[in-house]
């Protein structure tokens, strides 16, 4: 696929996690999970893709992030998802609905 571009969102020590964008569209996420001779990947795509285009995608990811990322591996095993972000969620956002009385129960 061309015009990919991949911004790392987090890393540790055995993970990483990437957006997928082409051009100014971001078209999904992968993160990645590195074990001791296999490479896990988690790729969500936000549209329909076809078998031709999913292959390509993971052989990039490959190329990319995982052959670069100096771990030695025999294998890298990917699960595929396709669906669509529904939002982000963090201590901040429960900590801000609190804050304005939302989520509390009445006593």
């Amino acid at each position: 696929m061309e015009g990919l571009t991949f911004e790392r969102q987090c890393r540790t020590l055995y993970s990483e996690g990437y957006f997928i964008a082409q051009g100014d569209e971001r078209i999904g996420r992968v993160d990645l999970h590195y074990g001791s001779s296999i490479v896990y990947g988690t790729l969500i795509v936000h549209s329909e893709m076809s078998d031709d285009d999913i292959n390509d995608l993971i052989e990039q990811i490959d190329e990319e992030l995982v052959l670069t990322a100096d771990v030695e591996r025999d294998d890298f095993q990917v699960t595929v998802y396709q669906g669509k972000e529904l939002g982000f969620y963090s201590d901040d956002y429960f900590d801000e609905d609190e804050e304005d009385g939302e989520g509390e129960e009445d006593e």
